[in-house]
Formats: C-alpha cells, structure tokens, sequence
C-alpha cells in the first residue's frame, strides 16, 4: 500500500459534542426515506459499511429508538437529541446523518432519491404482544 495515500476519515458529532463518530470511507449513498419516522427527521442519510463506522465518544449518552419489526436502531443523542445515526432494517449497513460531519458542504448532495421505506412491511397490531 502506497503510505503517501490517505484513506478518508469523515468526522461527525451530534450539536452539543457529546457523541462522536468516524466514517472510514468518502461519502456515498445520500438518500432520505418517506417512513413515518424518517418523514419527520427529514435528514440526508449516508451510507457506511458495519466495518467503515465507529462510534468514537459518548456511547453511552446515546438513545436507541426501535419500532414495529425492532430491526432499524435509530440512534440519538441524550443531551442534545440530535439523530447521529442507524443500523438500517433494509439492509446490514450503517445510515449516518449527512448534518452531523464537519465541513462537509451540504449542497453537494443534490438529487438525493427517496427510499419507500413506508412500503416496507408493517407488524400486525393485533399480532404483537
């Protein structure tokens, strides 16, 4: 490996500081989604591998927020309740939010796609416990 090429390290934090993150790996993947819960976050989520994300401070002033199936983990911070990030239901890979990493120049991401997240599968009412 050429020692004079450096890999990327997009840095990322929630508004007060309390919680960091590193993506290990240039930004890809912008989307939003229109399930009810991502429709009213509104936020550019990018995409990063399990292997490419790390949280770096404050995991424990993380909340984790999960509804109907339990597969998606939306992360928040405690403090300030800026979402950072999630473990995403579609698909084994990290959504992180695009707001969150420095200098990170917002009006690059244009034409982002919507996900149909609110045609993905709802959990029965009547069938949970």
């Amino acid at each position: 490996m050429d020692s004079t090429v450096e890999s990327t390290v997009l840095k990322g934090s929630c508004h007060c500081g309390q919680v960091k993150f590193e993506v290990h790996a240039e930004p890809r993947g912008a989307r939003r989604c229109d399930c009810s819960l991502c429709r009213r976050k509104g936020a550019i989520m990018l995409t990063a591998t399990e292997d490419a994300f790390r949280v770096v401070a404050g995991e424990d002033n993380l909340s984790m927020y999960q509804w109907n199936t339990r597969q998606a983990r939306h992360y928040f911070c405690k403090t300030c309740g800026i979402y950072t990030h999630n473990w995403r239901r579609s698909a084994p890979e990290y959504g992180y939010n695009s707001g969150c990493i420095e200098n990170l120049d917002l009006s690059t991401l244009t034409d982002v796609p919507t996900r149909a997240g609110s045609e993905m599968s709802l959990v029965d009412s009547a069938s949970k416990p």
